[in-house]
């Protein structure tokens, strides 16, 4: 999928010296910086969202001894 993004000046400065230093395109850093950052980005956000459906009451949550108990694991 070919997307297009707009990059600060100083951002895309960067951006290319690193490729001209390394011999990598551009494109292979943009790809290692989005599927790394994305990852960061499911984690954060999709607990942002458990985070409110806990609070909304929406959400089941157990104490530490409770899931001991559930899977056998308590003293």
């Amino acid at each position: 999928m070919a997307t297009s993004i707009r990059l600060a000046p100083d951002v895309e400065h960067r951006l290319d010296y690193l490729a001209a230093q390394t011999g990598r395109t551009k494109a292979f850093y943009l790809r290692e910086i989005i599927e790394r950052g994305l990852e960061d980005m499911e984690d954060y956000y999709l607990a942002v969202d458990v985070l409110e459906r806990v609070r909304k009451g929406q959400e089941q949550v157990y104490s530490l001894d409770e899931v001991e108990h559930r899977l056998g694991l308590a003293d």
